[in-house]
């Protein structure tokens, strides 16, 4: 019986305003060391990786005296290159996934198709939410930002639906958590399927 390939990725990316490593495990346990210099950032990594079972590290700096937009940025970006190394060919994975996960008064839906298509629909979240400083230095704006980076880099079609929230911070985790357990139910890979989950023949 033939050893399963690794679904890892190890990237690194540098440009004049941040550098970014990160190393990634689809089949891990949720295991994570995130450190972007812009600590909710990290909260939501770390909330990612946790929820979707990924071994997750992640070392990133940059121009945060500016903004945290390039850093910030710049990570999403290498995380969604990374995840569309580590799924390979896709061949045995469910594909799709789905998530409703609460945060007290907050509740978002997320729904992941692996599908090598690039598409982010991305709607509900409260008006003036885009404006809010969460922790004074990470804007509302980025979660959107950070999901267009994400699918459009890893491949993925991606809807996520923010259903009610009040705070700022609550909303934005629930949108990670949900997006997280459905890419954790999207990646998996299914005994029932064999090879590539597409009439296409490739994903």
């Amino acid at each position: 019986m033939s050893t399963p390939a690794l679904r890892t990725a190890s990237l690194r990316r540098a440009t004049s305003e941040s550098t970014v490593e990160l190393d990634l495990d689809l089949d891990g346990t949720g295991r994570s060391s995130i450190d972007t210099t812009v600590p909710f950032f990290d909260h939501l990594l770390t909330a990612f990786a946790k929820h979707s079972l990924t071994d997750l590290t992640v070392r990133a700096s940059g121009d945060t005296d500016i903004d945290a937009h390039h850093t910030v940025e710049d990570t999403a970006i290498v995380l969604g290159q990374a995840i569309r190394q580590a799924l390979g060919d896709k061949s045995g994975i469910s594909r799709y996934g789905d998530a409703l996960v609460p945060l007290d008064e907050a509740l978002a839906q997320a729904v992941v198709d692996i599908s090598g298509r690039p598409y982010l629909v991305h709607t509900g979240e409260p008006v003036g939410f885009e404006h809010h400083l969460i922790g004074g230095h990470f804007t509302g704006s980025l979660v959107r930002h950070t999901f267009e980076a994400l699918a459009f880099n890893a491949g993925l079609t991606m809807h996520v639906t923010v259903l009610g929230g009040r705070d700022p911070h609550h909303v934005a985790e629930a949108e990670y958590k949900a997006f997280a357990r459905a890419l954790r139910q999207a990646k998996a890979l299914d005994p029932l399927v064999h090879g590539i989950p597409s009439t296409k023949g490739a994903l």
